[in-house]
């Protein structure tokens, strides 16, 4: 911008204004002397008869006409404003900012009076542009250019900047420094129109600013007075961030002012206890503010508490949110004086009473609310608030419904002094998943400060011990089915084992092509499918025999991916597997682990009968990942996590806590025995592992598998291969019994000699009738002393010994240690229906013996004999 005088079409109104007129009145003067030419030339046409005189007037006429039609045209400009114009500059004349209008380029179109005193000028001739008067400085400068670029752009802009002298010499503040304000905006061009405007506007704000001055060094001056004020003082925010405490406060609670970042803390980090309850308590009307005085302690830097009376008020936002608070902290010193004594008796009572883990609160005889204390307030803030208190809240407020009638029996009783009332046991009326103990106790003697007193409540919430309770007695209950299963589990195999070697007895003597040989087999295959089931109960009694080796999970569900592929072809589900990164190895039994994970799988997929994702996702738990999930029977140690998660039909909250039980099942009659959950969790917890199912109907079910890190000692760890075809029947046999992977060449007996030791008949039987066709010389005893009786009769001169280990009089293992007590390196079979390491741990460590799980076929008991005599 530079100085220049006003453009042809518009001019510059300065302090007593201005027209358009020269310019335009010439041009009407001049065609009205044409057209009195014309006028002429017709008037005294009959006496012209010079034809280049009446040539020219006409001539003159016709000019006159056009000046004159041009100068009735133009003469709308000219013509005074409308009113609404007028107006206008009349309003920007007398605005007391400094306003200048200037075109896109930078030309000076209007400039007020206002802009006239601020800058010196008296005439048109004398107006500056903002760029000549703010040039010479470099603050002005700069803030001039930023709000002409802004302007390019079509933004609107606002700088503030600093002159060392004013601008003009009578702007009637003074002289000296001064401080101004410059705005921007861009003046949109009139319909039709296509003249873009820059209105600029300056004002002198030195006055505002010095006001603003004085206010800060007045505030500046209120808050050192405030800040060593014999009383702490703190404000907080809306959401309880602290933005200010005085150094009497600091000092105080020993923090370090200097270091005080305004919002770094809130007053929970201030106040111990349960104090903070007393003040969230607090609570003003919408638009209002509530002043309460409180007794409580405050948490010192050094974890010391400090005991204050505060005086705490709190603003309300109109939509009844929380507001902003103010706080004065007062302490008080122990005096030696009675009444100074007393008030602080009352404050450390007060602090005591808010500081106990257990809600209180005082009732009268109509079971209204007189006071609480701090935890009463927290605990119950979803029922209950301190207005409501104020108001004559009843305590029935924070009891479920159901329990109201027996709250008031109580209250009744402790009105009328009576002693040993009940607790009551409820719920939260809001939320059914929370539980609370009330112990209620009446007032015998009065006091005169709360007359009407008739009972004090306590209160304390059981959900964990609930929650406990309910897990307690579903582990004994399901530890209790467990064991009479393994008991039933028992004796079925000792009647499978029967069973199995009669058939194959008659399977010896029968050949393929006898109408009896098919009739045989088929009682051979269910008796072996019937094996399966009693292996199932045990592993649910966590009973039957683990073969632990160190695993690579991510070798052996990518192992089972395929055969987990074929279960779930001809269906709509997708397996999508996500393998954990370096997962830790853990130790459990290879087949027992994949019939878990086959197990689930099969149900996941059942559950999705219309299509979906079977997932199976493993990944490392350190210990505070496994806290995190809040089940309270995890330990805090490393895990591994493996999930196998559907998007099926989910579990009935209902029916969640009995999905582990046997032979509870939701499927149809003839689809499900109901063993399979019951076996998942019985070799889980037998692996030293965890089993959580959770579940939401019509979205899906998440069984999660915890397994204990297992810490290789060697570098190495084993890794265990399935064989390269494996099916559904396959996995079955495997669960059916252990087998040697590979049958001795030899079976036949050598003349060697076994005894057998069982005291089910049917068993003993049919085990001595099997041997014998072996060529085994074979002696049986029906119990562990008739066995030792056996032996003296034989001189010892026995190769093997085959012993149930459940038999009465003497039992297995104490057979064993008697008879190593004579025969040092007699050879030992075990044969039972349980685990094998629920009777080796009452053995010596070093015990030497062989084990055959029952139910067994004759083939079975057959190779073990075999091995057996073959191991030096």
């Amino acid at each position: 911008m530079t100085k220049q005088r006003p453009s042809d079409e518009y001019s510059v109104p300065l302090v007593d204004g201005g027209v358009r007129s020269g310019t335009a009145l010439r041009i009407i003067l001049l065609a009205l002397v044409l057209v009195a030419a014309a006028v002429a030339f017709v008037v005294f046409k009959s006496q012209l008869d010079n034809e280049a005189v009446l040539g020219g007037l006409g001539i003159l006429a016709m000019v006159g006409i056009f000046f004159l039609v041009s100068s009735i045209i133009g003469f709308v400009e000219v013509m005074p404003q409308p009113q609404s114009d007028s107006l206008a500059r009349s309003f920007l004349n007398s605005h007391p900012d400094g306003t200048l209008i200037t075109d896109e380029k930078g030309r000076i179109v209007y400039a007020n009076a206002a802009y006239g005193r601020l800058t010196g000028a008296t005439k048109a001739t004398e107006v500056q542009s903002l760029e000549t008067l703010l040039s010479r400085n470099r603050e002005s400068n700069e803030a001039l250019y930023r709000l002409a670029n802004g302007l390019r752009d079509g933004k609107e802009g606002s700088e503030e900047f600093r002159l060392l002298k004013p601008l003009g010499p009578f702007n009637g503040i003074g002289q000296g420094a001064h401080w101004y304000r410059l705005k921007a905006r861009v003046l949109p061009p009139e319909q039709g129109g296509n003249k873009t405007l820059h209105i600029w506007q300056i004002t002198d704000i030195t006055s505002e600013r010095d006001d603003q001055e004085r206010f800060f060094k007045e505030l500046q001056n209120a808050i050192d007075y405030l800040d060593h004020a014999p009383a702490g003082f703190f404000s907080a925010g809306r959401k309880g961030e602290i933005f200010y405490l005085n150094a009497t406060l600091a000092e105080w609670l020993g923090f370090d002012l200097t270091k005080f970042v305004p919002g770094s803390m809130t007053i929970g980090d201030l106040v111990a206890g349960e104090g903070l309850a007393l003040i969230q308590s607090v609570q003003a009307e919408p638009g209002l503010k509530k002043t309460v005085t409180l007794d409580l302690d405050l948490r010192r830097s050094n974890g010391q508490s400090l005991p204050v009376q505060i005086v705490h008020s709190v603003t309300s936002m109109r939509d009844g949110a929380p507001g902003e608070s103010r706080t004065i902290v007062l302490t008080r010193q122990n005096g030696g004086d009675t009444e100074q004594s007393a008030s602080a008796a009352a404050m450390r009572f007060s602090r005591f009473f808010n500081n106990t883990p257990m809600a209180i609160a005082s009732v009268d005889g109509a079971g209204r609310i007189l006071r609480t204390n701090a935890p009463f307030l927290k605990l119950f803030s979803d029922l209950v608030s301190r207005d409501d208190i104020e108001r004559g809240a009843a305590l029935e407020t924070v009891v479920n419904e159901s329990d109201r009638s027996r709250l008031h029996q109580a209250l009744a009783a402790a009105k009328d002094r009576q002693g040993d009332i009940p607790a009551i046991d409820s719920r939260n009326p809001k939320d059914e998943t929370r539980h609370f103990r009330f112990y209620i106790n009446a007032v015998i003697d009065q006091t005169d400060e709360a007359p009407e007193e008739a009972a004090i409540v306590y209160a304390v919430e059981v959900t964990e011990q609930k929650a406990l309770e309910t897990q307690m007695a579903q582990t004994q209950k399901l530890n209790a089915v467990g064991t009479l299963a393994g008991g039933i589990a028992h004796d079925f195999n000792n009647v499978l084992t029967a069973i199995l070697l009669s058939s194959d007895h008659l399977l010896l003597q029968a050949r393929p092509s006898d109408a009896s040989f098919a009739d045989l087999m088929e009682i051979k295959r269910n008796a072996n499918r019937a094996a399966v089931l009693v292996r199932q109960l045990l592993a649910f009694s966590r009973k039957q025999t683990m073969r632990p080796t160190v695993l690579n999970l991510t070798d052996v569900i990518g192992d089972l991916r395929m055969l987990v592929d074929r279960l779930l072809s001809g269906t709509h589900v997708k397996l999508d597997v996500d393998y954990g990164r370096d997962l830790w190895p853990v130790k459990t039994d290879l087949s027992q682990f994949e019939q878990v994970l086959i197990n689930l799988c099969v149900n996941a997929r059942d559950a999705m009968p219309g299509g979906g994702t079977l997932t199976l996702r493993t990944r490392n738990l350190l210990a505070a990942d496994v806290s995190a999930f809040n089940y309270p029977y995890l330990p805090h140690e490393d895990m591994v996590l493996i999930e196998v998660s559907d998007t099926g039909t989910g579990i009935a909250p209902e029916i969640m806590d009995k999905i582990f039980e046997p032979f509870f099942t939701t499927k149809e009659v003839g689809k499900g025995t109901g063993l399979g959950l019951a076996m998942v969790y019985g070799i889980i917890k037998q692996s030293g592992g965890y089993i959580q199912p959770e579940s939401e109907v019509g979205k899906g079910t998440t069984f999660r598998i915890f397994l204990p890190r297992h810490i290789v000692e060697m570098p190495a760890v084993t890794e265990a291969k399935m064989p390269e075809s494996r099916d559904v029947a396959a996995m079955d046999q495997s669960v059916a019994a252990v087998v040697p992977a590979e049958e001795p060449a030899d079976l036949t007996g050598k003349s060697a000699v076994v005894l057998l030791v069982e005291d089910e008949e049917a068993v003993r039987r049919g085990g001595k009738r099997m041997l014998e066709t072996r060529g085994y010389t074979v002696y049986e005893a029906g119990s562990g002393v008739e066995a030792l009786d056996i032996m003296d009769e034989l001189d010892g001169q026995v190769d093997v010994v085959v012993s149930d280990v459940v038999m009465p009089e003497m039992d297995g293992p104490s057979l064993l240690r008697e008879l190593r007590k004579k025969y040092p390196d007699m050879k030992f079979i075990f044969v039972s229906g349980y685990a094998e390491d629920a009777f080796a741990r009452n053995l010596p460590a070093d015990a030497q013996f062989g084990f055959l799980p029952k139910p067994f076929s004759l083939k079975q008991l057959a190779v073990v004999v075999r091995e057996t005599l073959d191991k030096n």
